[in-house]
């Protein structure tokens, strides 16, 4: 299960470090991908797997579906944590989410989320102003 909030770097060559407690889930090999509000998603391979079937699953003839399937699993990428402990964001992904160096890596339990910190702060300072309509919205969920 992942959750927390981490601030990281990414480096020249592109390169950011998982938080140590994260380092052994993704251990076998991970995935990171697209993700929402231009985030990266990252998943551990055998969590990767499982998203992607049902992506896969999903009709072709509605052009919705086509097109959020297209951004997850064209956007996919195999990447292995390095000996350091780092994982190698692919330059395509960076430019999507507007990845600068300084990231905040999220966990939110199935999966990681890199966000440029400025987007993120901006993200975050928008969703905690409006978190009491979220919650009504949501009613029993929690």
């Amino acid at each position: 299960m992942f959750i927390g909030q981490f601030r990281h770097t990414v480096d020249d060559k592109g390169r950011m470090a998982v938080p140590v407690k994260f380092r052994a889930s993704l251990a076998e090999g991970a995935v990171v991908t697209r993700g929402l509000d231009r985030s990266l998603f990252l998943y551990p391979k055998t969590d990767w797997e499982n998203i992607a079937a049902k992506l896969a699953a999903l009709p072709l003839g509605q052009s919705d579906t086509r097109a959020f399937a297209r951004l997850m699993l064209a956007g996919a990428m195999d990447v292995d944590i390095d000996k350091s402990g780092r994982v190698m964001i692919p330059e395509y992904l960076r430019t999507y989410a507007g990845l600068s160096k300084d990231v905040v890596v999220t966990g939110l339990y199935d999966r990681l989320e890199i966000w440029d910190e400025t987007s993120w702060n901006e993200y975050a300072t928008k969703t905690e102003g409006a978190s009491n309509d979220i919650a009504e919205r949501l009613g029993g969920l929690i």
